[in-house]
């Protein structure tokens, strides 16, 4: 065995333990598996693919400042232009919220990255202004959502919702 096949061992195994140790459940039942340089870029920029005039479309989510319903379509706001999806808010809602998305309204989705300012309302509903100045109507329903916002809320003991 030569002098480079061995290092190339050495250097699988030594990513396989940093992967094990970083990746460990409580059952230790999940045997570690490689990652290539393509899908780490993929996990560290999460984006979303659709088909719009007959062609697919990649956007970082991060851009994606809210999603809304427009009667059986998803009208996803990007920064740059706005893209009409055949979709449920429902099912948008669903895929979006491991990627920093809450629902604020029963025909409304946002980035809490994008999450500029929120003010009460004196009607217990609150409005919320995003990136580009866009403001939506947070209803009481889903004002408990709120707190995802931020990871600390300093100045009062209570959130404002």
């Amino acid at each position: 065995m030569s002098i480079r096949e061995i290092q190339d061992q050495k250097a699988v195994a030594r990513e396989m333990f940093v992967e094990q140790s970083a990746h460990a459940d409580a059952d230790d039942s999940v045997s570690p598996r490689r990652e290539d340089a393509a899908n780490r870029i993929r996990v560290s920029r999460p984006r979303i693919a659709f088909k719009a005039k007959g062609r697919f479309i990649l956007l970082d989510l991060a851009e994606i400042v809210a999603v809304q319903a427009e009667g059986n379509y998803v009208l996803l706001r990007h920064r740059a232009n706005p893209y009409l999806l055949r979709e449920t808010l429902s099912s948008m809602a669903e895929k979006l919220k491991p990627y920093g998305f809450i629902r604020i309204h029963r025909s409304v989705v946002v980035n809490i990255s994008a999450v500029e300012e929120i003010q009460p309302l004196p009607t217990g509903e609150f409005s919320l202004r995003v990136r580009g100045g866009k403001e939506y109507l947070v209803t009481r329903t889903y004002k408990d959502n709120l707190r995802a916002l931020a990871q600390l809320w300093v100045g009062s003991e209570r959130l404002p919702c």
